[in-house]
């Protein structure tokens, strides 16, 4: 079993950097692939990034070259920072955790059996 604790969401104007950090329970940390989502009011939630266990990042297109994921096995917390922000990535953002991703379903949301209660991230225009 693992928790999830997502912080460091809140109000930005456009343009502006925020660091996201999800804290995560449990001694297996680092045997997890790490997760974010953002989900838009009204609509579904949505892939933004995902860290392998080794580090390997991956990216929804959308979003690469202002987001990046990165994890701290030692203090089982995985980042998403947050630079260049623009109103439209204004969201709820979702840190999840599974032990087993494939490259063709690490952008589905069903695929990961552990979330976090989310963050509120808004971006001021």
């Amino acid at each position: 079993q693992v928790q999830l604790v997502e912080s460091g969401g809140g109000l930005v104007q456009a343009g502006g950097s925020l660091r996201l950090s999800c804290a995560a329970s449990g001694r297996t940390f680092s045997t997890y692939y790490m997760g974010w989502f953002r989900q838009f009011p009204g609509k579904e939630r949505e892939f933004v990034a995902v860290i392998s266990r080794n580090g390997r990042p991956y990216y929804a297109e959308s979003v690469k070259g202002r987001l990046t994921i990165s994890r701290d096995n030692a203090k089982n917390t995985v980042y998403l920072q947050m630079n260049s922000l623009k109103s439209e990535d204004t969201a709820v953002y979702y840190c999840a955790a599974d032990p087993a991703i494939t490259m063709s379903t690490l952008a589905d949301v069903d695929q990961y059996d552990y979330w976090g209660q989310g963050t509120q991230v808004t971006v001021s225009s």
